[in-house]
């Protein structure tokens, strides 16, 4: 019997191996392929009750799509305005998204229900974008907007985590201690905007909420005022919202588990020309004996230099003017430095360097077509997030013939008070932030080149 169900089993196998062999390979075998992959996003069929419903009472709104369907994090991602006290229940089952309304609806009022891009179908996450479901609790939808746009006041950039919010007949202290009329998200670019808004006087502001309270209260949160009421009666030229925080988060470091005093320096390869040295310690030091920290040239003959501590008392700055392509000795005895414990360093160290050549180095120049110095504006060339250089301008042309190869982003700083530092605002003296402007084209510095760059109206 098994002889029999061998042969059966050897004959199948002959089969398709000549079937796979001939025809000129028209009769392949192979798993179908389905055909091309679905793009289509999902479509709204029908809804109840109907989009741009009025007199509206109930609290439920159920969503048919043509495709079934997911709401991705709809307790972040769907947004009611006006901006209820309990956020609605939001749910889904094959094609239908449902809603359900937790507060009392307020009388002769417009809601706007807005999905962004929540809703995607569930087998290929096409996204249904700017989704939105409008209704009215009275006779008419209202049909004014408001739009604008959050730039980060220092940096001149978008924190699209920044809610935009409104309220309506408000007073200064509002945004303290209630929450929104309106919120709306931002885009890509910073931008927002407010639908179907009734007549009426508002104030504008913008928060990244650090609590979930939707009020400010932290001099941390990052947060933009528009000085001015709003009298929304048609439709509304764009506002221009600048946020800070008051107050910079101060990240904490970890305690240093090393027993020994140690340090680390600022220099690379060569010492650039155009800074100091920097000797950075792991431990908060007591101790400064620049007696016993000798700078010599190749000779060991002393060469002077000033010395500063930073404010942790954690970095030491020595301050030299340094001579291209030559060499240097910095001797550092073990008593030099040490630590609030009386930790001194394990051994006297002598460092050998040498500093860079002009060569190593770019030519710059900048022309602006036209500046407004009575705004005191300071020229900022930014890697990443930090800040290289930062010069003020006093005429429309500036340069500097030894300036660091690299690619760098520039900036303008409206520096109002003249103190060459970025100054934040202050919300209850009513001072907005100073103003930074990003100039949209990259500089490159290459070493012994004359660099020049214009720089068209800001």
């Amino acid at each position: 019997m098994r002889a029999k169900y061998l042969l059966y089993i050897l004959s199948f196998v002959s089969f398709l191996y000549f079937i796979s062999m001939s025809g000129a390979g028209c009769a392949q075998i192979g798993a179908p392929t389905g055909g091309p992959k679905d793009t289509i996003a999902p479509k709204l069929v029908d809804a109840s009750p109907e989009d741009r419903t009025t007199n509206f009472k109930g609290n439920k709104i159920s969503l048919n799509f043509d495709k079934y369907v997911e709401v991705d994090d709809a307790f972040n991602n769907v947004l009611v305005s006006p901006y209820p006290k309990n956020n609605p229940q939001v749910s889904f089952k094959l094609r239908t998204v449902t809603i359900k309304l937790k507060d009392t609806l307020q009388p002769n009022t417009t809601y706007f229900i807005n999905f962004g891009n929540a809703i995607r179908d569930v087998n290929e996450a096409n996204v249904l974008r700017n989704f939105s479901f409008t209704f009215s609790t009275g006779n008419t939808i209202d049909s004014l907007s408001l739009g604008g746009k959050v730039i980060m006041a220092e940096t001149g950039k978008v924190d699209s985590t920044i809610m935009a919010m409104l309220y309506r007949n408000a007073v200064d202290s509002s945004v303290l201690t209630r929450r929104p009329d309106y919120m709306a998200k931002l885009a890509g670019d910073g931008s927002f905007n407010f639908y179907h808004l009734p007549p009426g006087n508002y104030r504008a502001y913008a928060l990244k909420d650090g609590d979930g309270g939707k009020t400010y209260n932290s001099k941390k949160e990052l947060f933009a005022f528009l000085d001015r009421e709003l009298v929304i009666s048609k439709q509304n030229e764009p506002v221009m919202l600048y946020a800070y925080a008051q107050e910079k988060i101060i990240s904490t470091p970890a305690p240093d588990k090393e027993k020994k005093l140690k340090y680390t320096t600022s220099m690379g390869e060569r010492q650039d020309l155009l800074s100091d040295l920097e000797l950075s310690f792991n431990k908060r030091l007591k101790k400064l004996d620049t007696l016993n920290a000798l700078l010599t040239d190749t000779n060991y003959i002393r060469i002077p230099y000033t010395v500063s501590i930073d404010s942790n008392r954690k970095n030491i700055t020595i301050h030299n003017k340094w001579i291209e392509d030559a060499e240097y000795r910095l001797i550092i005895n073990k008593d030099a430095f040490a630590d609030t414990a009386g930790l001194s360093l394990s051994k006297t160290d002598t460092i050998h360097f040498k500093t860079r050549r002009e060569s190593d180095y770019g030519n710059l120049v900048i022309r602006f077509t036209k500046l407004d110095f009575s705004q005191h504006p300071v020229l900022q060339f930014v890697q990443g997030d930090e800040i290289k250089q930062s010069v003020q301008l006093t005429s429309n042309e500036w340069s500097q013939k030894l300036f660091r190869p690299g690619e760098y982003e520039m900036r303008i700083l409206f520096d109002t008070n003249n103190n060459g530092i970025w100054d934040a605002g202050n919300y209850s003296l009513r001072r907005q932030p100073e103003r930074v402007i990003v100039i949209p084209q990259k500089l490159v510095i290459r070493p012994s080149w004359d660099n020049e760059k214009d720089i068209g109206p800001l």
